[in-house]
């Protein structure tokens, strides 16, 4: 049986493109995705999901963390900058420090913009406690329409981006075969004590809190639509019981990248042999 997920029948003439060199992939997007934690009373850890609609270009209908690509503004210097220094952030996913410095403020960004949750605070020991009302709706469709950069969100507030609040966590670059690829950086971070999350992203047409096993084992009965990085991650995080021991973890960065083949005639995604006991069958894709 194969280990995947099969592929509609229009991946068959890339796949057979690519391998045969016939054709080039696309370049990959510098993308950051941020897992949000919270510690439930009764059901113990939980990730925030959304669903994404589907008249989506990418993952129709695919439940996802928060997340997109990075915008060319988000590596402005003049941020307001608490925690871990971008070389540090370069070590932990292999980029030089101006990449690293996009991929922390794009993960702060796409969060606020996907959740309304916002890793930032007044002093670089603080944090905001509640982004709900008009105003920071208004901020927030100036960030996702690009009139506002983040530096100038975050400037006109006087806040500092807290990047000590994050956690690196993975690192998955779409496969080959894809028309749209993104090299996308995992970071971990829990929901700030005080704020919320809002069922505010366009892209999405449902908001939930998952334990991530059980969000596993939906996915495995076909309950749940999700791409391999989120269901790899899931399987994850289900090792660990509250947020403060995700946080916590000594985690070396490793790379992902599922592979498109042709077998038995057919189209797949593959993942490497030590990731796909994590990663269920789906019988028509």
């Amino acid at each position: 049986m194969v280990q995947g997920l099969k592929l509609p029948e229009e991946f068959r003439e890339r796949i057979e493109a690519l391998r045969d060199g016939r054709a080039e992939p696309p370049v990959a997007r510098d993308a950051a995705t941020v897992v949000l934690l919270r510690d439930h009373p009764v059901e113990g850890l939980q990730a925030y999901m959304l669903r994404r609609v589907a008249s989506m270009a990418f993952a129709p209908g695919a439940y996802v963390f928060p997340g997109g690509s990075v915008d060319p503004r988000d590596g402005d210097a003049e941020i307001g900058w608490a925690g871990p220094a971008p070389e540090v952030w370069g070590r932990a996913f292999a980029a030089d420090d101006k990449v690293a410095r996009e991929l922390v403020c794009a993960a702060v960004r796409e969060t606020f913009e996907e959740s309304l949750v916002l890793l930032a605070g007044p002093t670089a020991d603080s944090v905001v406690d509640d982004t709900r009302g008009p105003e920071w709706e208004a901020d927030r469709k100036a960030l996702l329409d690009r009139s506002q950069s983040l530096a100038e969100f975050l400037g006109r507030r006087g806040l500092v981006l807290r990047a000590d609040l994050l956690r690196p966590w993975t690192h998955w670059i779409t496969p080959l075969a894809e028309t749209r690829r993104y090299d996308t950086r995992f970071f971990v971070a829990a929901i700030p004590a005080g704020q919320q999350t809002g069922d505010v992203s366009t892209e999405a047409d449902r908001v939930a809190w998952l334990r991530p096993a059980d969000a596993v084992e939906r996915a495995r009965r076909g309950e749940l639509a999700m791409l391999p990085p989120t269901l790899v991650t899931l399987g994850e995080l289900a090792g660990y019981d509250s947020v403060a021991a995700v946080l916590a973890a000594e985690r070396e960065v490793q790379v992902h990248q599922p592979e498109g083949r042709i077998i038995d005639g057919e189209p797949w995604l593959v993942l490497p042999d030590h990731l796909a006991e994590n990663y269920p069958n789906y019988p028509n894709g």
